[in-house]
């Protein structure tokens, strides 16, 4: 996981211009909309930039951001400074949070640079973190047997409907010559498929099921919403 959050606080090339970067942020923000409402405690883990959070406060009552990443963190708490209802902690201190604290988690496309281990670990913050009724909201979770070359179909498929196509192959050359390549090389993914990460959910003491579509628009990957038993 170290390894992945340097990668993720440096200058790296995950989006390929500007508009790949605004049209993501629009589309992962429309899809985390879809599960909260205006009386929700919304916790985001891992939110990296949270280009949307701006977009989420507005629909939540509150809006706790969580990023590892120091440098992302720094500049993300320069961006929202000014928004009284969101507040930026780090991973220990939210572990430190007392029982009950939220009414929506949301973890989006962060399973897959976890351990299994890691991620059973979090996944019982989050039961203690979320009150009797609450929900959890598992975003962009790798299936198995999902190759690269399907993302990067992927991507060019966006770039080609948002207008960023050309850039989009350029991207992907950067991203093959990148660091994110050979760790994704080194490291893997974790993947599950979807008994398996309801199995995971289901042991951390979780009634959970899939969501279609998925946050976002990868949609070879796997939105899950689970509920404290």
């Amino acid at each position: 996981m170290s390894d992945w959050v340097s990668f993720f606080d440096s200058d790296h090339s995950i989006y390929v211009n500007a508009r790949h970067r605004e049209v993501h942020a629009r589309i992962t923000g429309d899809g985390m909309l879809a599960h909260i409402k205006r009386s929700d405690r919304v916790l985001d883990y891992g939110c990296g930039e949270a280009a949307y959070a701006e977009r989420l406060v507005r629909e939540a009552k509150t809006l706790t951001l969580c990023e590892a990443a120091p440098n992302l963190s720094e500049a993300l708490k320069r961006r929202v400074a000014h928004e009284r209802y969101i507040t930026l902690l780090t991973p220990d201190e939210v572990a430190a949070l007392p029982d009950a604290s939220f009414d929506v988690v949301i973890m989006h496309s962060v399973s897959q640079y976890l351990s299994a281990t890691q991620l059973d670990d979090l996944l019982k913050i989050f039961r203690r973190l979320l009150q009797p009724g609450g929900k959890l909201v598992i975003g962009d979770v790798v299936q198995p047997d999902t190759p690269a070359w399907k993302d990067a179909l992927a991507l060019l498929h966006f770039g080609w409907r948002e207008g960023f196509f050309l850039a989009a192959i350029a991207g992907l050359f950067r991203t093959a010559l990148s660091d994110y390549s050979k760790l994704r090389k080194d490291n893997g993914l974790s993947r599950y498929s979807e008994d398996e990460m309801r199995s995971k959910l289901e042991r951390a003491g979780f009634h959970a099921k899939r969501s279609v579509p998925n946050i976002g628009h990868l949609q070879t990957r796997m939105t899950f919403i689970a509920v404290p038993n």
